[in-house]
């Protein structure tokens, strides 16, 4: 059974950091890429950063910068990190992943991956 398990989320305050972590099982064949999507109360799902195998990445404009994707084959785990955080209205972060030839930003952006985790809600407040 392919499972995707997200932690790390919850009540950060500003100023500090964050660091999700998404962990795969089940997976016969390693994903070709996998990515965080994001979504807030009220708006459209949106792709934060992808990664291939290969360790290509992709970062959404909105996003650049403060946040860094990385993954660790070993543990099968790809992490989110961001720091200095702004205060923001919650959000959940869902990691997904799909084992078609996507770049990372077609990932991101232009597609709707087959597999999903079950989110884990980010809120940055004092």
């Amino acid at each position: 059974q392919v499972q995707l398990v997200e932690s790390g989320g919850g009540l950060v305050q500003p100023g500090g950091s964050l660091r999700l972590s998404c962990t795969a099982s089940g997976f016969t064949v390693d994903p070709n890429a996998i990515g965080w999507f994001r979504q807030a109360p009220g708006k459209e799902r949106e792709g934060v950063s992808c990664i291939r195998y290969d360790d290509t990445t992709y970062y959404a404009n909105s996003v650049k910068g403060p946040f860094t994707i990385s993954k660790d084959n070993a543990k099968r785990t790809v992490y989110l990190t961001k720091n200095n955080l702004k205060p923001e209205a919650p959000a959940v972060y869902y990691c997904a992943a799909d084992h078609l030839p996507y770049t990372p930003q077609a990932l991101c952006t232009k597609s709707t991956p087959k597999h999903w985790g079950q989110g884990t809600q980010v809120t940055v407040s004092s």
